[in-house]
């Protein structure tokens, strides 16, 4: 296949991009507008692969857009160009409007045009794969539930508004002009490569620094934790084995509090980077940096994805339980420090909204 990954500089695709061209025969076009939170130096370990080619290109830019699906010849496309962190969709929407919306939108008329224009054999087996969120379907808050393809959505805050916007386009793009398009669902995604501003890279960061750690409310917000690894896999299973029209939720099965989440972070570095106190030489928990701040406005309280039907049809499951897997992670920050200094550099200051309880 040649397969067209919008977004491909940022951190799940990436994380795509880096599966495609090390363990499969694919080759990868990387569209990407390089915005605050996409880093080429994340894909280095592939850049010089004869099967992999990048295009700087806004997904906005329709005729950019057509250049490259010309140029490219895509038997699919796996859409994850996004606009994503939740503190900054309720500081600023008009961009994730722009970009979630707008964006998705230039792009399913680009790929609309270009599969029109192809040969019956080759309309049959094109795809185009939207990458979403789970926050699409809003809170589970006093229930036991779970998010399967059929929760009805219910977006909390202008982030996922814009998403289940996008999801609702993707689907409507199918059904109108029968464009064969698929759509997952993922829980909250994490490892290596992580924009600081997220979670757990940030209390990664700021724990290193001595800096506060700050977690919203009383940090008992539940989210399910998929590492990125498995979560890339999952992606690749679905744009080459799924079944056009269907939605696919894919999850870690890894519930977590997010000041369960903190805490663990900490007794990990904790473990591996101890740290003292300069006068009496005695050693310091990385927990007495957490800080609790005033809640974000609209904040769901539980996400939880049921990804049994990924699991039955296509066979997949996690690989890494979260235990495993943010081990890994804190163990790649430890041992890159280039990377994230290079992403810090003085054009983001790890600011998180809110304020101290």
């Amino acid at each position: 296949m040649r397969i067209l990954v919008t977004g491909g500089a940022g951190f799940i695709g990436s994380a795509v991009v880096r599966y495609l061209i090390d363990s499969t025969t694919h080759h990868v076009a990387n569209l990407d507008k390089l915005t605050y939170a996409g880093n080429l130096e994340s894909l280095t370990s592939i850049a010089n692969s004869s099967r992999y080619r990048f295009y700087q290109v806004d997904i906005c830019n329709a005729g950019a857009l057509d250049k490259v699906f010309a140029a490219f010849r895509p038997t699919a496309v796996m859409h994850l160009a996004a606009e994503s962190h939740v503190d900054r969709s309720i500081d600023g929407p008009a961009e994730f409007i722009q970009t979630n919306m707008v964006g998705t939108y230039t792009l399913l008329e680009a790929a609309r045009r270009y599969w029109n224009g192809l040969a019956d054999d080759a309309r049959a087996a094109f795809r185009f794969h939207h990458i979403s969120t789970d926050e699409v379907y809003g809170d589970l808050e006093g229930t036991d539930d779970l998010f399967t393809e059929n929760t009805p959505y219910a977006p909390s805050s202008p982030y996922s508004a814009s998403k289940a916007s996008s999801d609702h386009l993707v689907r409507a793009w199918q059904r109108t002009y029968g464009l064969p398009t698929l759509v997952t669902n993922c829980s909250n995604n994490y490892g290596p490569y992580h924009f600081p501003e997220k979670l757990i890279p940030h209390m990664i960061l700021n724990a290193l620094a001595g800096k506060p750690l700050p977690v919203y409310g009383d940090g008992s917000q539940i989210r399910d934790w998929l590492y990125v690894e498995d979560h890339a896999r999952a992606l690749v299973e679905v744009v080459t084995r799924g079944k056009v029209g269907e939605t696919y939720n894919i999850g870690g099965h890894n519930e977590k509090r997010n000041l369960e989440v903190v805490e663990t972070i900490c007794d990990l570095l904790d473990e591996t980077v101890p740290q003292t106190d300069g006068d009496r030489g005695l050693r310091r928990s990385y927990r007495e940096l957490i800080t609790f701040v005033k809640d974000r406005p609209g904040h769901d309280r539980r996400y939880a994805i049921d990804a049994s039907k990924i699991e039955r049809e296509l066979g997949w499951e996690p690989q890494e339980t979260f235990e495993s897997g943010i081990r890994k992670t804190v163990r790649w920050y430890l041992d890159n420090r280039q990377w994230w200094e290079r992403v810090l550099d003085g054009s983001y200051q790890l600011a998180r909204l809110g304020e101290k309880a």
